[in-house]
C-alpha cells in the first residue's frame, strides 16, 4: 500500500512539475521576446527566478509559528483572544507544503542550469 501511495504522489508531483516548467518557459520566451533579450537566456533566467521564488515560498511556509489567528470573531471585544493555537493537522500541511515548494523550487532551479547555455 505504501508503493502505491509513493507512486501517486511522485505522478503528482512530475505532472505539477510538468505544468510549471511549461508555464515558466512561456512567460520566459514572452518576456524575452518583449524585452529582446535571447531565448535561451531569458528561459534560464526565468527558471531561476520562478525556483528562487518557490525556495523562499517554501521557508516562509515552513516557519510558520504554532499559533493561528482566531477568524471566529466578527468583533473584537475586550479581554477575548485574537489567536489560537494550530491543530496538529494545520502543522503537518504547513510542512508537507512547504516541502513541495522547496523540492520544485530545486528542481526549477536544476532545469535552469540545464537550459543555461552560457
Amino acid at each position: 500500500m505504501e508503493r502505491a501511495v509513493f507512486v501517486a504522489g511522485l505522478r503528482r508531483f512530475l505532472a505539477v512539475f510538468g505544468i510549471a516548467v511549461a508555464a515558466v518557459a512561456v512567460f520566459s520566451v514572452v518576456v524575452g521576446i518583449i524585452v529582446g533579450a535571447r531565448l535561451t537566456r531569458s528561459i534560464a533566467l526565468g527558471y531561476y527566478l520562478s525556483g528562487a521564488a518557490l525556495l523562499i515560498g517554501g521557508f516562509f511556509v515552513g516557519n510558520r509559528g504554532p499559533v493561528r489567528a482566531n477568524r471566529n470573531q466578527p468583533i473584537p471585544i475586550f479581554g477575548t483572544r485574537f489567536v489560537r493555537w494550530a491543530t496538529p493537522e494545520e502543522l503537518d500541511e504547513a510542512i508537507n507544503t512547504s516541502a513541495v515548494y522547496v523540492s520544485l523550487g530545486f528542481a526549477l532551479i536544476l532545469v535552469g542550469v540545464l537550459a543555461d547555455t552560457v
